[in-house]
C-alpha cells in the first residue's frame, strides 16, 4: 500500500472512474469531478458509438475483480458480418474458436462504473466546472463561468481524465517544450438505430458487428441487451456522398434506397433518427508529456484521443491505468518516478493505436468488400491455425493479446509485406490453402 492522499480525477467517464477505483483501492481518498450532470440521472444524448471490450480492457478489470459484473451487461461479438451493396452477406470470424470482443452500451457502462466506484468509496461531484489547475501544487479552481468567482481545492495529485478538449491538459500546453497537436477527421457520425422484434430478440445476429461498407462511407451496427442495436453511420462531411447532400426526407430514404436498401426492414426510424440526432465530429489528438512534476498527470482520451475505428479508445485508456499500477507496484510513494515511467511506457503505444485505428477506418469502409482483402485474411486464419507460434493476424495482437501496440503494428506491417507477395502467386484463389503456399510462407519468414 502506498501512503494515503487525497488524489482528484477530473472526468467521470469511463477511464476516469476505473482510475478512480483502482485508487481508492490503494488506500486514497479520492474525488471525481464533472462539469456535466450524473449521467445517471439523464438521457443519453443521441451521440454514441457502441463500445467494444477486448483483451486489455478485461486485464485490467480482472486486476480488480470487477470482469464478472461488466460481462453480465455485454454481448460476445465473434466476427464481423459484412452486408455487400449487391444484397450478399459474408462473415469473417475475429479471432479462434471462443475469441470475442463484446459489445457494451456506452451509457450503461458509464451508469454502472460510477455505481460500483461509489461503493468502494469514491466521492463524485457533478456539475461541477474546472476551469484551471495549478500544475506545482495540485490545485483545482473551480466555478459557474470561465470568469467569474473561483474555488480553490487543493489536493496531492490530480488526474487529467477529461477527455480530447481536457482543461486539465489545456492548462499543461501553456508550458515550455509541451508538444501538441489535434486533428479533425474530414469524416463523421450519426447515431442511427435498430429497434427489437415485438418479443425482445434481436433483428439480425446479435454476435456480429455489423458492416455495411460503401468505401468513403459506411454504416456500423453492435448489439444491445435489450435486443436492438446501435447503428453509426460514418460519412464524409462534404463530397458526393456526404452528409451535405443529405438536408430533405427524400434525400435520405433515397441514398438509403440506393446504397443500404436491405436495412429498410430493420431501421424503421430511419428519417426520425437521422433527423433529430447530431451529426458528431471525430477528432484525433497527440501530446507529451503527459505528467507535470509528481503532481498532475493525463490519462485516457486527455493524453491520446484515437478514432473509433478500431475499437481501442476504451481498452487503451484502461490499459494506460494498467501500466500505471505497474508503475506504482514499481516505485512505491515515488510519484515523480511513477508518472515519469508511466508516459514513457505508454507514448509508443499510444502513438501506435493511433495510426492503427486511422488506418482501419479504410479496412472496414472498402476492403471488407475486396475479394483479395478476404482472401489474405482467410489465409492468414489458416496458417495461423497452423503454425500458432509462427503467426499471428494483426486484429489478433491488437485485441486478443496483450502485445504492445507498438509492437503489433510494427509486426502488422512486415506481415501485410509477406501476404503481399502470397497473393501474387498464380492461381493463388485455388491454391489458397496448399502445401505450396504454406512452404512460399514459410521461406518468406525466414
Amino acid at each position: 500500500m502506498q501512503t494515503p492522499q487525497k488524489i482528484a480525477v477530473v472526468g467521470s467517464g469511463l477511464v476516469g472512474t476505473l482510475l478512480a477505483i483502482y485508487l481508492k483501492k490503494l488506500g486514497h481518498t479520492v474525488h471525481v469531478y464533472d462539469r456535466s450532470p450524473d449521467i445517471r440521472n439523464i438521457q443519453f444524448s443521441g451521440r454514441s458509438i457502441n463500445l467494444v471490450m477486448s483483451n486489455r480492457g478485461w486485464k485490467t478489470l480482472e486486476d480488480i475483480g470487477l470482469d464478472d459484473e461488466i460481462r453480465a451487461i455485454g454481448i460476445p461479438v465473434d466476427k464481423r458480418g459484412i452486408h455487400l451493396q449487391d444484397g450478399s452477406y459474408v462473415t469473417q470470424n475475429y479471432g479462434k474458436e471462443g475469441e470475442a470482443i463484446f459489445s457494451l452500451s456506452r451509457g450503461i457502462l458509464n451508469r454502472k462504473m460510477i455505481d460500483l466506484a461509489e461503493k468502494e468509496g469514491v466521492e463524485f461531484f457533478f456539475n461541477q466546472k474546472i476551469w484551471d489547475v495549478t500544475l506545482n501544487d495540485a490545485t483545482l479552481h473551480i466555478g459557474e463561468t470561465e470568469r467569474g468567482e473561483w474555488t480553490e481545492i487543493k489536493f496531492d495529485k490530480v488526474f487529467g481524465a477529461d477527455g480530447a478538449f481536457s482543461r486539465i491538459r489545456h492548462k499543461m500546453q501553456r508550458q515550455s517544450m509541451f508538444n501538441y497537436s489535434q486533428e479533425f477527421m474530414k469524416i463523421g457520425y450519426k447515431e442511427l438505430h435498430i429497434p427489437a422484434n415485438p418479443d425482445g430478440s434481436h433483428k439480425i445476429d446479435a454476435n456480429s458487428l455489423h458492416i455495411w461498407p460503401r468505401g468513403d462511407f459506411m454504416l456500423m451496427g453492435l448489439s444491445n441487451l435489450d435486443g436492438s442495436f446501435t447503428c453509426t453511420l460514418f460519412m464524409p462531411f462534404e463530397g458526393d456522398n456526404s452528409f451535405e447532400k443529405l438536408k430533405t426526407e427524400k434525400d435520405l430514404v433515397d441514398f438509403f434506397a440506393k446504397f443500404f436498401p436491405d436495412t429498410k426492414a430493420v431501421i424503421p426510424n430511419l428519417v426520425e433518427d437521422f433527423f433529430k440526432n447530431p451529426t458528431s465530429y471525430l477528432v484525433k489528438m497527440k501530446c507529451y508529456p503527459w505528467t507535470y512534476d509528481d503532481k498532475v498527470a493525463l490519462i485516457g482520451d486527455a493524453a491520446h484521443a484515437i478514432v473509433p475505428f478500431y475499437g481501442q479508445g476504451m481498452n487503451a485508456g484502461f490499459e494506460d491505468i494498467t501500466i500505471l499500477q505497474d508503475c506504482i507496484d514499481k516505485h512505491g510513494d515515488n510519484w515523480r518516478a511513477i508518472f515519469l515511467e508511466y508516459e514513457q511506457l505508454r507514448k509508443p503505444n499510444a502513438d501506435a493505436i493511433a495510426e492503427l485505428a486511422e488506418r482501419n477506418f479504410m479496412e472496414m469502409s472498402s476492403k471488407t468488400a475486396d475479394e483479395n482483402f478476404l482472401l489474405q485474411k482467410k489465409i492468414e486464419k489458416w496458417f495461423s491455425d497452423k503454425h500458432p507460434e509462427k503467426w499471428t493476424p494483426l486484429y489478433s495482437l491488437v485485441t486478443f493479446s496483450l502485445t504492445p501496440y507498438a509492437e503489433a503494428l510494427a509486426l502488422g506491417e512486415y506481415q501485410n509485406k509477406i501476404m503481399e507477395e502470397v497473393l501474387k502467386m498464380d492461381n493463388i484463389t485455388a491454391i489458397w490453402d496448399s502445401k505450396k503456399v504454406e512452404d512460399k510462407i514459410l521461406e518468406l519468414l525466414q
